[in-house]
C-alpha cells in the first residue's frame, strides 16, 4: 500500500534577548542565526529533491518563527506555504515569563505545578500528540494524492508538540524530562505513514543545521 513521509521540522533560533518563554506570543522572529538555520534546511531539501525525492507539500504553524523557517524551503522547492493551525506551539501558563527558580517559587504559580506528568501548567501532552499526528496523517494523504506513493510533506512546527507526537508514535510514555528532548533547533523528525491504516511505520531523526547549533539559544518556546 502507498506510504508517505512527513518531515516535522522545528523552527530555527528565535531572537529573544529577554530569554522569556515565548509560547504562542506574536512577532517572535528568527534571529540571524535562525535564518541561517532555515537556509541550511532548505539546502538539505534541495539536495534531496535533486536526488529524486518527491517533496510536494509544505505547511507551517501560524506563528511567525515557523512561517519564516519555511520560507527558504518554499523558494528552493517552488512550493506554497500552507498554514496548519494544528501544529502550533503548546499552550503554557508561563508564556511571556522568564522561567527561573525564583519565578517558580511565587505562590501564584503553585497550582500549575501539581502534575508535571500531564503537564498541569499547559496543554496536555496527549492533546498535543493527537493534533500533530492528525495533521501529519492528513499531510501524508495529501502528498500521496499529489505525488503518488512515496511522496513527502514538510510541516514546520515547534519542539514540544513534535516531541509529544514522536513519543506517541513510538508507543512511549508522554511524560518526560524537557531537558532530554531529541528535537534541536531546525531538526527533522520524519514519520513514514502507511496510507491504508494511518500507522506510523518508521521514525527518523536528523539535524541538517547541526554545525550551527553550538552557541545557539536554548530557551524553549514552551
Amino acid at each position: 500500500m502507498p506510504s508517505s513521509t512527513v518531515h516535522l521540522l522545528r523552527h530555527g533560533e528565535v531572537y529573544n534577548p529577554a530569554g522569556v518563554l515565548y509560547g504562542r506570543l506574536p512577532d517572535y522572529h528568527l534571529s540571524a542565526l535562525g535564518r541561517e538555520m532555515a537556509n541550511s534546511v532548505a539546502s538539505h531539501f534541495a539536495r534531496r529533491a535533486l536526488d529524486g525525492a518527491q517533496i510536494v507539500l509544505l505547511a507551517a504553524s501560524p506563528l511567525t518563527r515557523a512561517q519564516e523557517t519555511a520560507e527558504p524551503t518554499a523558494k528552493v522547492l517552488n512550493l506554497a506555504i500552507h498554514t496548519e493551525p494544528r501544529i502550533i506551539e503548546a499552550e503554557n501558563h508561563f508564556e511571556g515569563l522568564k522561567v527561573t527558580p525564583r519565578e517558580l517559587l511565587k505562590p501564584k504559580h503553585w497550582r500549575y505545578l501539581v502534575n508535571p506528568m500531564q503537564p498541569s501548567w499547559g496543554e496536555p501532552y496527549e492533546v498535543q500528540a493527537a493534533r500533530v499526528l492528525a495533521a501529519a496523517r492528513d499531510a501524508a494523504s495529501r502528498a500521496v494524492e499529489i505525488g503518488g506513493d512515496g511522496a513527502e510533506a514538510i510541516l514546520v512546527a515547534h519542539q514540544l508538540p513534535i516531541w509529544a507526537a514522536r513519543l506517541k508514535a513510538e508507543g512511549r510514555s508522554l511524560a518526560h524530562d524537557p531537558r532530554k528532548r531529541e528535537c534541536t533547533l531546525a531538526s527533522l523528525t520524519s514519520l513514514t505513514i502507511d496510507q491504508a491504516t494511518g500507522t506510523v511505520i518508521s521514525v527518523r531523526y536528523a539535524e541538517p543545521a547541526a554545525r550551527l547549533l553550538p552557541g545557539a539559544a536554548t530557551t524553549p518556546g514552551a
